[in-house]
């Protein structure tokens, strides 16, 4: 495992024409296992795919005539503006991608002024990324110990660092189940300090085995401790369905956040895009929704923010911007969605983001 080599790119992508493309470059500078596991969805990876294909299952119309020039993504999120509604989600061990790792990719995000949500199983540790932040926004994600003085103590560093809210993934009680990974005999190469209390050794260890150290056994009870403990914002990451929602927002919950683990754990559900539409008219404006699973082009971030999302994660991409070209590669991802977004605003005759959210999309009824 010491052995362990992938990029160290810090550069501009050349030839970057869309997100799209960066996947095959990537899969050429990170090492076959790891970017199986990067890449690679649960099962037949139905739900991966369907996560790409159900955008299309609704449209844009163009408006003319709409009296807009040059629209704005600008997006104001708790006193802080950040330069488009895309933000980084959370992902594990960067370093699979980059030798530089979480380092790279907050230096991204600074760069592109957004937020930062912060992986329990990062490779590198909360401090080091804080301070790579450079006083950008940063939220952290919550895999749960079963031992909840560990959590506590994981919590008061997060609420030291100035880290602003707290994602409960509550979709991963038990990996998924990733064939590609069992056929590359894939296990992490690479240690994880932020959980290191409940997982003191990551190198060597199956994503079963990370996932089986965390708290398997979730309930609204845990949403309540997070809030009371910490004093912060929790949202509830994984949510598909109304039922779920009300559960969250029963336990306290401050957000939703809509995703099906970018097709990665459940195989046969609903693509995350198609389920969006459920979960905002379960929300109805009472909490932010933030969606991710699929996003790889500025109209899927128009599609996500008029069927109700506040904000939108990208995962995957901004990992293959990294392995290509580090912070700035990261840099480049956002940018490229937020040029690509502002196109589609200006074509369906949108000024601002809230504009957006009030655009209505048609059904495809050609399907």
């Amino acid at each position: 495992m010491s052995e362990f080599k992938t990029s160290q790119a810090e550069g501009l992508i050349p030839n970057f024409v869309n997100t799209y493309e960066l996947e095959e470059r990537a899969q050429k500078v990170i090492p076959a296992d790891a970017f199986g596991y990067i890449a690679s969805g649960a099962g037949d990876e139905f739900t991966l795919r369907e996560n790409d294909r159900s955008f299309n299952h609704k449209l844009i119309i163009p408006h003319v005539l709409a009296d807009v020039e040059n629209p704005s993504t600008e997006t104001v999120v708790d006193g802080d503006t950040i330069t488009a509604p895309i933000i980084l989600a959370p992902v594990a061990a960067h370093k699979l991608a980059n030798e530089a790792g979480e380092i790279a990719s907050a230096q991204g995000v600074h760069n592109f002024k957004t937020i930062y949500t912060t992986s329990s199983y990062a490779s590198a540790d909360l401090p080091e990324i804080t301070t790579a932040l450079a006083g950008s926004p940063e939220w952290f994600q919550f895999y749960f110990s079963k031992d909840n003085e560990i959590n506590k103590r994981i919590i008061d560093r997060v609420k030291a660092l100035g880290i602003k809210k707290i994602v409960l993934t509550a979709d991963a009680t038990v990996g998924g189940n990733r064939e590609v990974d069992v056929r590359n005999q894939f296990v992490f190469p690479l240690n994880m300090p932020i959980v290191q209390e409940y997982l003191p050794q990551g190198i060597g260890k199956s994503m079963n085995y990370v996932y089986g150290s965390a708290k398997q056994k979730l309930s609204a009870k845990d949403v309540e401790f997070i809030a009371s403990y910490s004093g912060l914002p929790v949202y509830v990451k994984g949510v598909q369905s109304a039922l779920d929602v009300e559960r969250a927002l029963d336990a306290g919950a401050a957000g939703i956040w809509v995703s099906n683990h970018g097709g990665r754990q459940l195989d046969g559900g609903p693509a995350a895009f198609d389920s969006l539409q459920y979960v905002a008219k379960a929300v109805n404006q009472r909490v932010p929704i933030v969606y991710d699973s699929g996003i790889r082009r500025g109209q899927h971030v128009f599609k996500a923010l008029a069927s109700g999302a506040d904000l939108v994660a990208i995962g995957r991409p901004a990992i293959y911007g990294l392995a290509l070209g580090g912070s700035r590669g990261v840099e480049q991802v956002f940018n490229k969605l937020t040029e690509e977004l502002k196109m589609v605003m200006q074509l369906a005759g949108t000024q601002t983001i809230e504009d957006v959210k009030r655009y209505q999309l048609r059904d495809n009824n050609f399907l």
